[in-house]
């Protein structure tokens, strides 16, 4: 196969694991009713003058799962963290005790279930809608290769190598979504 023509299919699958990866991120972000460290990805608290991300003033575990533990490295920055949860208004409550943040994550509703499962559909239809761009992309490519000179069998062999990528990431798409809608509906 021509070198131009697998550099096209390198980088539509590189593009498609991209969409695939940020999928799985922001379904991390999802609150499902369970204590997930990555609920806090985003929330950053001043430290001696600087923005520094959450996880780089403090320690930050999970000692059960309905519980987020936060113990930052100096006692001072209890009242900033705690600050900076309730501002960052993600529907978590922090507990100060004077040595550690507790966040309760409560049960979550019926209603709030479903909600949450139209938010993974949601997640679920960017990350095709961004399949779908990479696969035209890769076609418009190669379209322009076969306009200067590419053969058009190695064009059709392509194309059809990135359908088939397509319906192969679709499918994971597809796979991770379920699984998501499943914990979240899980009582």
């Amino acid at each position: 196969m021509n070198e131009e023509v697998e550099l096209v299919i390198e980088e539509t699958k590189d593009r498609m694991q991209k969409a695939l990866e940020h999928l799985e991120y922001e379904l991390a972000r999802l609150r499902a009713g369970r204590a997930n460290p990555v609920l806090l990805d985003g929330i950053t608290v001043d430290y001696y003058g600087l923005n520094s991300p959450l996880s780089q003033v403090s320690n930050i575990n999970t000692p059960d799962p309905k519980t987020i533990l936060i113990q930052p490295w100096e006692k001072n920055m209890l009242g900033t963290i705690e600050k900076a949860i309730l501002a960052a208004n993600i529907g978590l409550t922090p507990m100060n005790n004077g040595e550690v943040i507790r966040i309760s994550i409560p049960p979550l509703t019926e209603e709030r279930r479903h909600q949450l499962v139209k938010q993974v559909r949601n997640e679920g239809e960017t990350a095709k809608i961004s399949l779908r761009n990479a696969r035209k992309w890769a076609n418009d490519e190669l379209k322009k290769m076969l306009k200067d000179g590419l053969p058009e069998d190695v064009e059709k062999d392509a194309t059809e190598n990135i359908q088939e990528m397509t319906h192969d990431f679709s499918a994971k798409v597809d796979k991770i979504m379920a699984m998501k809608e499943k914990e979240v509906m899980t009582v």
